[in-house]
């Protein structure tokens, strides 16, 4: 289990333990956090669950498929450090990940 922190584009922060093997994205709608809304369910079909990670955290993720690269490019304002939250699963190793949501998801 991990202590995922999730910052909303106001600021407000989320700090939830999501359990090994889920996605960040899944512990996000299982705790209704806003602004991330999953259309597709995590089949990696829409960027509707992106998420900026934070930079010192970056590097620590697994590298981002072709097919993640290629929707991220569908999402709302994608930078360097931008993820799909369904793409990265979670392990004791990102206990304090930090990702901050953007204004919109589309």
């Amino acid at each position: 289990m991990a202590k995922i922190k999730y910052i909303e584009h106001s600021g407000e922060e989320h700090e939830i333990e999501v359990s090994n093997g889920l996605s960040v994205m899944e512990g996000a709608i299982q705790n209704d956090v806003p602004g991330i809304d999953a259309d597709c369910g995590g089949g990696m079909a829409c960027a509707t669950c992106h998420v900026y990670v934070k930079d010192d955290w970056f590097n620590k993720l697994s590298e981002k498929s072709v097919g993640e690269d290629d929707m991220l490019d569908q999402a709302y304002e994608p930078k360097s450090n931008s993820r799909l939250s369904c793409q990265i699963i979670v392990s004791d190793e990102l206990n304090g990940l930090v990702v901050h949501l953007p204004e919109k998801q589309l």
